[in-house]
């Protein structure tokens, strides 16, 4: 069976969860996100990844290697992450051993490890990833870049924090952050394997009636910073290469009816690898890199268009100006019929596969709902592709011209 959206009653708040039977494999895995609890809604930064991190230690009365084992030796898997807008919580495991992994989750959400032991650990960690982040360039172009094009927002800075921020982190605030966004009037629950759904009622109601009501807010849509400097340089004299980032706007809504061109759009010009704009114009015919992409992202709270690669160091200027040139020449020109009939053959035949396991079906159900488009979209997207015209296609990314003016965040040498 296909994954379909039912409704579960907590506590008076109807529950959506989105479920689907499968008996190939005697597993189960079930997955709690919360809404507006993601790393944009910290209220210091870094606290959303930190409380998921402090939820990854265990219990207190056990602490994280004796829970850990506990976990482990039923082949449990039980963990927290935080998306930009989501808190989440997965649990998988074998039919057997389902409902143990459940009584422990009960358990780590009673009791979670809050304790100065494991906040002093989480946070020498994080501070070391920070550290151990100033020498990886790629990411210091893509932090540069969002705190150009994000200005003033919480997308300004990345999700982890910052050193000051993280030994700021108390655990009064992890408490606070945990007890008000994780909420059983704001959750959506994704459910699949070996399990009945009067079972999976059972198990969702055990987790949900002990927890708080959440006291979130939204955040407002974010929009893109156009920087007076085009170029912007990060200069490194340990760097071997030229770490090139770019954005721009892309106005397009995640649920807008055209996503679908926007997503063979991106294809062509530079999200698919091999055979794509990018790739061909920047690595096959000039050697100016290894690879290059590029390609619009569309979230519930911000859309726009992002590309990045890299290039030896006496190259950087004529990759920068290709870059520009292809992006121009795509707005303006379009594409031709060989890369709409190219794409479409990839896309029909490629994305079937990517739901064939029950992870990838049940991942697919929930973007589409999140994201207000129906169970079905995926598969109404292939039908919109298989009958895109064209003309139809040219006229979408022309409409687009604001994605070509573009911020560029470089790490180099020298401007």
């Amino acid at each position: 069976m296909s994954a379909e959206v039912k409704k579960i009653e907590v506590n008076g708040i109807k529950v959506d969860v989105i479920y689907e039977k499968s008996s190939y494999i005697p597993s189960v895995y079930m997955k709690f996100v919360f809404r507006d609890s993601g790393n944009l809604h910290s209220t210091k930064l870094g606290l959303a990844k930190f409380s998921a991190s402090i939820l990854n230690e265990g219990t207190l009365s056990d602490g994280s290697y004796k829970f850990a084992n506990k976990l482990e030796a039923k082949a449990i898997s039980l963990h927290s992450v935080t998306g930009f807008e989501t808190f989440n919580i997965e649990i998988e495991a074998l039919k057997e051993h389902f409902e143990y992994g459940v009584s422990q989750l009960q358990k780590l959400l009673k009791e979670p490890n809050y304790s100065d032991k494991s906040m002093e650990k989480i946070k020498q960690l994080s501070i070391a990833k920070i550290e151990k982040g100033k020498n990886n360039f790629d990411l210091v172009a893509s932090q540069n870049l969002n705190k150009l094009i994000f200005k003033d927002s919480p997308m300004e800075f990345p999700s982890i924090g910052t050193k000051e921020s993280i030994k700021d982190i108390s655990l009064n605030d992890i408490k606070s952050y945990i007890n008000s966004h994780l909420g059983y009037d704001n959750v959506i629950v994704v459910v699949g394997g070996d399990i009945s759904f009067e079972d999976v009622t059972k198990y969702i109601k055990l987790i949900l009636s002990d927890l708080p009501k959440s006291k979130t807010t939204k955040i407002d849509t974010l929009k893109l910073q156009t920087p007076k400097d085009k170029f912007n340089f990060v200069i490194n004299s340990d760097t071997q290469q030229a770490y090139i980032y770019f954005a721009s706007k892309f106005n397009l809504a995640y649920n807008d009816k055209n996503q679908y061109k926007a997503y063979v759009a991106s294809h062509i010009l530079g999200a698919s690898g091999f055979g794509s704009r990018m790739m061909e114009e920047l690595r096959v015919k000039r050697g100016l890199t290894y690879g290059a992409y590029a390609y619009f992202v569309s979230m519930k709270f911000t859309n726009y268009f992002l590309g990045h690669l890299s290039t030896k160091l006496e190259s950087q200027k004529e990759a920068l100006e290709v870059i520009e040139e292809i992006i121009n020449k795509f707005v303006d020109n379009g594409v031709t019929q060989k890369e709409l009939d190219d794409t479409k053959r990839y896309i029909l035949g490629s994305e079937p596969l990517k739901n064939e396991s029950l992870s990838q079906r049940l991942n697919s159900a929930f973007n589409n709902f999140y994201y207000e488009r129906g169970l079905d979209y995926s598969s109404q997207k292939l039908k919109d592709i298989e009958s895109l015209t064209l003309d139809e296609l040219n006229e979408f990314i022309k409409s687009h011209q604001e994605i070509k003016n573009i911020t560029f965040s470089v790490v180099t040498t020298q401007k």
